[in-house]
């Protein structure tokens, strides 16, 4: 069994509140110096620190709004990794292996966490690079299945429900203006009629009331 791996997040970045979005682990958050740091259950650290650069590439903060790194993504995609989909657990692994059309997705032998590890590697320092030099580097392998998973899990990481990680704080709903998975709105309907209505979003946990059961907690 490894080491526990941390990753350290500026405690300025993420507010009271996101805490638990990111880890799932309250209590055993460790703040000093302004600073959390958040166990990861996949990722080494410097590994978390190479997929959180590609991230916020992907994703930037701007003027917009924040980005992947507020959202605590790489906290999602390390939650997915170190689960049943990150062994391919329920994907079919036998041989041939081949490249064939894209409608018949991917088809190779490596399961996420292996595609992961490898593209990391293949990247070396990624994360100290100059800001010029990360956009080349993703540039030369934007057509690799590896760039093409993050970017999707970038996406996901965004705009997914907190309780799998990401989203931290209902960022991502927030900023396109999603009012999460309620079931109805028929209380509602009385009360604006006429008038424009922005509900605050809120998480399944929160209209819930309780945690749900995650597939990213199942052994895998």
């Amino acid at each position: 069994m490894r080491r526990r791996e941390f990753l350290t997040i500026p405690a300025t970045a993420l507010g009271g509140t996101l805490l638990y979005t990111l880890a799932g682990e309250p209590f055993r958050l460790q703040a000093q110096d302004g600073k959390v740091k958040v166990p990861l259950r996949f990722f080494t650290e410097a590994e978390a620190k190479q997929a959180q650069a590609i991230c916020a590439l992907i994703f930037p903060s701007d003027a917009s709004g924040p980005g992947a790194t507020e959202a605590g993504v790489v906290i999602y995609i390390d939650r997915q990794l170190a689960g049943p989909y990150g062994a391919d657990k329920y994907r079919y692994t036998k041989g041939p292996f081949t490249n064939t059309v894209p409608e018949h997705g991917y088809q190779g032998k490596e399961n996420p966490r292996q595609v992961y590890r490898q593209g990391l590697q293949s990247l070396g320092n990624f994360a100290a690079l100059p800001a010029a030099e990360q956009v080349k580097k993703l540039e030369s392998i934007e057509k690799t299945h590896f760039f093409q998973m993050v970017r999707t899990h970038t996406i996901e990481g965004m705009f997914a429900d907190p309780m799998h990680g990401g989203n931290a704080g209902l960022i991502g709903w927030q900023m396109i203006g999603f009012p999460g998975p309620q079931m109805s709105y028929r209380e509602e309907i009385d009360r604006h009629r006429g008038q424009p209505y922005r509900p605050k979003p809120a998480s399944l946990e929160q209209i819930m009331h309780r945690k749900p059961a995650l597939m990213e907690d199942e052994k895998s």
